[in-house]
C-alpha cells in the first residue's frame, strides 16, 4: 500500500492525540545531498498556555508565535545552547500545541543513533533553520505507511521538574520495548493528570 504524506488536518487535533498517533509514523528530510528516512518511535505533547512545561505558556512572544499559529508547522528551538529541538505545532490555531519528537528508528540502511530530540535533529540535519516550515511541503514532512501502530507506553515526560503539577501529566508516549526509545522505558502511575484542552 502506498504511503500518504500527512495533510494539514492530521495535525489539527490535540497535542495528546497526535502524539499517540505519531508513534509510528514516518520522519522525512530531503536535502540536497540525500534522502533521510526514520521511524518515529517516541513523542512528547505539550498543550498549550496550561501546561507549564510549554514554552506557549509564556503567551505570545517573537519566539512562540509559530506555536500559536496554524498546525502542520515546524517549531524548531536550540537547548541547553547545543541542541535544536523538532516540534510539530498541534490543534486549532492560536491554541499553542505541539508535539516534541523524542527518539526515532533509522530507516534505509542508513546508520545513526536518534534515541533523543538532539541527536535526531543533528543526524537529520534538520536545525532552527527550519523553524516554521510548512511539513504538508516537500523538505521536511511525516508519511503514514500503513504499518500498524505499535503498542504504546505512556509516561511523564522527562527534564520538567520546573512545571510544577504538570511534571507528572502523561503525555510522553513510545512505542513499548524499542530499543532507539530515550529515555526510561518502564511506565509509571502519574501523580496528576492536568486536564488537556480541548
Amino acid at each position: 500500500m502506498r504511503s500518504r504524506k500527512l495533510r494539514r488536518a492530521d495535525y489539527a487535533q490535540p497535542a495528546d492525540v497526535l502524539a499517540r498517533e505519531l508513534v509510528g509514523k514516518l520522519l522525512v528530510h530531503r536535502t540536497a545531498k540525500q534522502k533521510y528516512r526514520a521511524r518515529i518511535v517516541e513523542t512528547e505533547a505539550y498543550l498549550g498556555p496550561v501546561d507549564l512545561a510549554s514554552h506557549a505558556s509564556k503567551g505570545l512572544t517573537g519566539r512562540t508565535k509559530i506555536l500559536f499559529g496554524s498546525p502542520g508547522f515546524a517549531y524548531v528551538y536550540l537547548i541547553y545552547g547545543m541542541y535544536d529541538l523538532f516540534n510539530i505545532v498541534a490543534g486549532h490555531k492560536e491554541s499553542g500545541q505541539a508535539v516534541l519528537i523524542r527518539a526515532a528508528e533509522p530507516l534505509d540502511g542508513w546508520k545513526a543513533d536518534l534515541r533523543g530530540p538532539g541527536k535526531l535533529t543533528r543526524a537529520m540535519h534538520i536545525t532552527r533553520q527550519h523553524n516554521g516550515i510548512d511539513l504538508t511541503g516537500q523538505t521536511i514532512f511525516l508519511l503514514d505507511d500503513h504499518t500498524p501502530p505499535p503498542a504504546l507506553s505512556v509516561t511523564p515526560r522527562i527534564g520538567i521538574d520546573y512545571a510544577k503539577h504538570w511534571k507528572d501529566a502523561p503525555l510522553r508516549f513510545f512505542a513499548a520495548d524499542h530499543p532507539a526509545v530515550s529515555g526510561k522505558k518502564s511506565a509509571s502511575r502519574p501523580k496528576s493528570r492536568p486536564n488537556p484542552p480541548r
